[in-house]
C-alpha cells in the first residue's frame, strides 16, 4: 500500500488506488499518532468529523484495538440546528454507530443542535475545547471546500469565535442529498453548529481524508486555489502537520 506522495505548501499529499486503501492508511497514521501522543501525555484530545467520506477511516480505525482509548477525549466537529435527536443523519449519531460505541474513549463530548439556546450551546463546547486543548483533528473537505461546515460565505481565518451558529450554502446543502444522506433539498436543515476554522486549525496534526470523484475539483483547488476563504481548505496549506489523503478519482 505504497501511495503517490506529494506536497503543497506544508500539506503532505498522499495518494492510494481506491477509498478503501485510503481509509486504513489513514487509520494506521492516525491510531500511530495517538500512541506515540500517549508516551507524551496522560491523555489524548481527538475531533472527529461525520460523512460518509469518512466511513472506511473510522471504521478501520475502530479496529485499533492496542490503543489505549480509555485515555482519550472525542469531540465532533460540527452538528446541524434542529434535526430530531434520534435522527441517524445527525453527525453525533454518525459517530455514536460507526465509533464513539465501538471504542472505550474516556470521554465522548457531543454537539447540542437541539438546545434551547443555540449560542448557550456553542459557547458551552468552547469552553470544553478550551479544557481540553485538540491534539488531533481527523476531517474531510466538502464539495465547496468546506471544513467543517466553515462554507465560503461564514469561513473566517481569524475568527475569534472558537464554535459558532452558521448558515448553509446551497452548494453544502445539495452535498447531502447527493451523498445520500437525505432524499431531498428541502429536508437538508439550513443552519449548523461548527467549530470554526481557527478551533481545527489549532490541532497540533491534522488527518483530512477525502476520496471520491465528486471531491476531485475540491482537492484541486485545496491544492492550487490562492489560500483565502473563497476555499476554506486551502488553508491547511498553512498547517506543519496536516496530511491530505486522497484516492486516484479524488486526485483528479
Amino acid at each position: 500500500m505504497i501511495p503517490v506522495v506529494t506536497q503543497a505548501g506544508r500539506l503532505s499529499v498522499m495518494v492510494y488506488p481506491n477509498r478503501q486503501q485510503l481509509g486504513i492508511a489513514a487509520a494506521m497514521q492516525c491510531a500511530e499518532r495517538i500512541s506515540h501522543l500517549l508516551e507524551e501525555q496522560l491523555y489524548v484530545n481527538i475531533i472527529f468529523a461525520a460523512a460518509p467520506s469518512q466511513n472506511e477511516f473510522l471504521l478501520a480505525l475502530a479496529a485499533e484495538k492496542d490503543i489505549d482509548w480509555q485515555r482519550v477525549n472525542a469531540f465532533h466537529m460540527d452538528e446541524y440546528v434542529g434535526l430530531p435527536a434520534t435522527a441517524p443523519q445527525g453527525f453525533g449519531n454518525f459517530l455514536k454507530e460507526r465509533l464513539f460505541d465501538r471504542l472505550p474513549f474516556r470521554e465522548v463530548h457531543y454537539i447540542n443542535g437541539n438546545a434551547p439556546d443555540a449560542e448557550a450551546a456553542c459557547f458551552r463546547y468552547a469552553a470544553l475545547l478550551k479544557k481540553y486543548p485538540v491534539d488531533i483533528v481527523n476531517m474531510g473537505i466538502g464539495e465547496n471546500t468546506h471544513i467543517a461546515f466553515n462554507d465560503p460565505h461564514v469561513a473566517d481565518f481569524n475568527d475569534p469565535l472558537a464554535v459558532k451558529v452558521v448558515d448553509l450554502d446551497l452548494a453544502c446543502r445539495q452535498q447531502q442529498v447527493n451523498d445520500g444522506c437525505f432524499t431531498a433539498l428541502e429536508e437538508v436543515p439550513t443552519h449548523a453548529i461548527t467549530l470554526t476554522v481557527p478551533s481545527l486549525m489549532r490541532a497540533k496534526y491534522i488527518y483530512c481524508m477525502v476520496p471520491g470523484a465528486n471531491k476531485a475539483a475540491a482537492v484541486n483547488h485545496t491544492l492550487h486555489a490562492a489560500i483565502s476563504e473563497q476555499y476554506p481548505s486551502t488553508i491547511l496549506r498553512t498547517h506543519p502537520h496536516a496530511i491530505l489523503f486522497a484516492d486516484v478519482n479524488s486526485a483528479g
